[in-house]
């Protein structure tokens, strides 16, 4: 079945969980799609994943294209959600329409995904729906805010930031978004959040009262040299794929191979 955005919604209301995950190629992103996932993200995680820096700030506006391109070629059904990375959207809504714009254009995207939900943010949310394009929200810990939030922390732990983090989420509903992100807040105010909605909320670290799940591929496949505390391997490609290629490196030093 081809995933479309108004299925999720629909979803939540027959409380049906979503599934979503990580893709940054060709290949990440044909695995997930034939496995069944509803929605393939082309996140700016794979600043870290896949080309190594600390964080995601460094990754560009033609860098995430360039993968998302290749990572289009390889999803046939699931729903294709591309992040717009730091200082590609925060400038105003004329800038955060002309990069959307080439997710669509140029890497085939039917979403967009952008952090936060203060007023201006709220602001460009909305201008984007009222052009056309669907956008999802993410709020809690916005990994583009790293500095600001003083590091990968939880979000949401005291009663001010927590009611702070529910009107950003409300907000973002209001703007027109069709689903939201919580990623690394309380269980609790995730399940309050996802009541409080009519549009999914999908859970990063989010405790299980989400309308869906997303993860890294990376992390669940064990590829990752690190992952987050909420993350789960569901395999250890990381250390089958060292084993193999010593191997092979054995076999042709010991003239086994070819």
């Amino acid at each position: 079945m081809v995933v479309k955005i108004h299925q999720l919604t629909h979803w939540k209301q027959q409380s049906r969980l979503i599934t979503a995950l990580t893709a940054w190629d060709y290949t990440s992103a044909q695995i997930v799609d034939q496995a069944g996932v509803d929605l393939v993200l082309v996140g700016d995680s794979l600043a870290m994943v896949t080309l190594g820096y600390d964080t995601t700030l460094p990754l560009t506006l033609d860098e995430i294209l360039h993968h998302a391109r290749a990572a289009r070629r390889g999803v046939k059904q699931a729903l294709f959600v591309v992040d717009l990375p730091f200082l590609s959207y925060q400038l105003g809504s004329e800038a955060a329409m002309r990069s959307a714009g080439r997710a669509l254009k140029e890497a085939g995207a039917q979403a967009v995904k952008l952090e936060g939900g203060y007023e201006a943010m709220v602001l460009t949310i909305a201008a984007l729906v009222q052009a056309g394009i669907p956008v999802m929200g993410h709020v809690g810990l916005t990994p583009q805010s790293v500095h600001q939030l003083g590091g990968f922390r939880r979000q949401g732990t005291s009663p001010e930031a927590g009611e702070r983090i529910l009107r950003e989420a409300i907000a973002i509903e209001k703007a027109g978004a069709f689903a939201i992100v919580l990623e690394h807040i309380p269980a609790e105010l995730a399940k309050q959040i996802s009541q409080s909605l009519a549009i999914p909320t999908i859970g990063i670290g989010a405790g299980p009262h989400c309308d869906g799940q997303v993860l890294v591929t990376a992390d669940i496949l064990g590829l990752s040299s690190w992952r987050p505390p909420f993350a789960k391997s569901y395999a250890n490609l990381r250390d089958q794929a060292v084993q193999a290629v010593q191997q092979f490196c054995q076999e042709v030093r010991e003239e086994k191979f070819p």
